[in-house]
């Protein structure tokens, strides 16, 4: 027996491909003076994992077969599958849609988003920021990721607050922490910083900040006051 695919499994040049957020040269952080011999080192950051089904993951497949059904276009929409985990990636402006069908659907019925948390990846040029949703299908002990990205200088992502009620709090935390504007939360305040905060913390872009340290008589300066290697 060989290991052909299956003519419909076959990779295509159509076929969404994992994300690719930047190249990096060497082994340290640029600029730094490289003196480890590493230098010539090329490296591609990028989503791990299987772009493509099958998954050889039994509720992996199922997901992916039935989205693919009830969803218009959802081929086109990019998935990785890695360590037991399907992750989908929605644009933004189809996620109202999405997220209706996942949990309606008989087959998905994905009754509970349990968090939503935002991500910052300043190296992914017009796709900065990442709002992801954990969904969990009761009925059917099955888990998927829905991730939506929107660009640093327009930070618009739909609320789900309609489908999903109890991601009111969620998504102010992601506003609050990330700065991601969700478009039709009834009420989008901060939730964990003063209303008067500048800035959102959790961006890599945020600076560190601190007070100094002391400690057995010994002063630990600042993060935002401590030698830099970079």
């Amino acid at each position: 027996m060989t290991d052909e695919i299956l003519p419909e499994h076959r990779p295509t040049d159509q076929a969404p491909k994992a994300p690719v957020f930047a190249t990096k040269s060497g082994m340290w952080s640029r600029g730094s003076g490289d003196t480890s011999g590493y230098g010539g080192m090329q490296r591609t950051l990028s989503m791990p994992g299987l772009t493509e089904a099958p998954f050889d993951d039994r509720d992996a497949d199922a997901i992916h077969s039935r989205a693919l059904e009830v969803v218009d276009g959802f081929g086109q929409f990019p998935v990785l599958f890695d360590r037991g985990e399907l992750t989908i990636h929605v644009p933004r402006e189809r996620l109202l849609e999405v997220v209706q069908q996942f949990r309606d659907d008989p087959f998905l019925r994905f009754e509970v988003c349990v968090s939503v948390s935002g991500v910052h990846y300043p190296e992914q040029a017009g796709a900065e920021l990442h709002s992801v949703y954990h969904l969990l299908s009761i009925t059917h002990n099955r888990r998927v990721r829905l991730e939506v990205s929107c660009p640093d200088d327009d930070p618009h992502i739909p609320s789900v607050v309609g489908t999903y009620p109890h991601t009111d709090y969620h998504e102010r935390e992601a506003w609050d922490m990330f700065g991601i504007i969700y478009d039709g939360h009834p009420g989008l305040t901060r939730i964990l910083m003063p209303d008067d905060w500048e800035g959102h913390p959790q961006r890599k872009d945020y600076p560190l900040g601190g007070v100094d340290v002391e400690y057995k008589g010994a002063s630990v300066p600042a993060p935002d006051n401590r030698r830099s290697y970079s």
